[in-house]
């Protein structure tokens, strides 16, 4: 493969820095590497293999010259900004959920339908945490034997919700587990949080993301 022109996009999340450091494990061929992030990020400055690289203001920014984009910076931000960065003729890689479900969007599992991913209209789609995993060993064990149903249950991580997630997950955990005798007796006081309906520090995550119309609940 030639060297590619190429952007992350939310490069500052958990999920990007993600995506930086697997392009640095796979060696993948760049020829120039873009970050690009919000405006509270821009400005900064990120090492990496390939020179230290300046963070740029999404909103703002002019995506010109790039070929492939990784985007995990939100489904509203994937709405918005996607279309900008196909004009300039970038093939993006979606990790949101804002297009999984549109028509011409090929959604796809690595390993599993890998070839889906060659009849894109600019946009690729990847389903989401759970399923992705899921079907990476379901395709193999459908391939090879055939599956008529199965039932699921996943356990979410707050690392589906990014840094953000991550961090009040640690000061809640830190909160609570200064008394631990009140977790037992029902005593605890509420350390408080922005992010989930209720705390998450010792404790199990019910609902992550939002209700959808139809009484289904959607990820970050």
């Amino acid at each position: 493969m030639s060297k590619k022109h190429v952007s992350v996009v939310g490069a500052t999340g958990a999920v990007g820095r993600t995506m930086l450091s697997i392009l640095d494990e796979r060696d993948f061929p760049i020829e120039s590497l873009r970050l690009f992030a919000s405006a509270r990020s821009a400005g900064n400055v990120v090492p990496t293999r390939w020179g230290d690289i300046t963070i740029e203001d999404l909103t703002s920014a002019d995506p010109e010259g790039t070929e492939i984009a990784l985007f995990s910076a939100g489904g509203g931000r994937s709405k918005e900004f996607i279309p900008h960065f196909n004009k300039a003729g970038a093939v993006v890689v979606d990790n949101s959920s804002a297009f999984r479900m549109s028509e011409g969007v090929p959604l796809v599992v690595v390993g599993v339908n890998d070839h889906a991913a060659a009849d894109h209209q600019g946009i690729i789609a990847n389903p989401n945490c759970t399923t992705m995993t899921l079907m990476m060993g379901i395709g193999p064990l459908h391939k090879a034997a055939g599956l008529r149903a199965m039932s699921v249950t996943s356990f979410q991580s707050v690392s589906g919700s990014g840094m953000t997630g991550i961090v009040e997950l640690s000061r809640q955990n830190e909160a609570l587990g200064a008394d631990i005798d009140s977790l037992s007796s029902g005593g605890w006081t509420d350390p408080g949080g922005h992010l989930y309906e209720r705390p998450i520090g010792w404790n199990v995550l019910p609902m992550a993301g939002s209700i959808t119309e139809d009484s289904r609940t959607v990820g970050y």
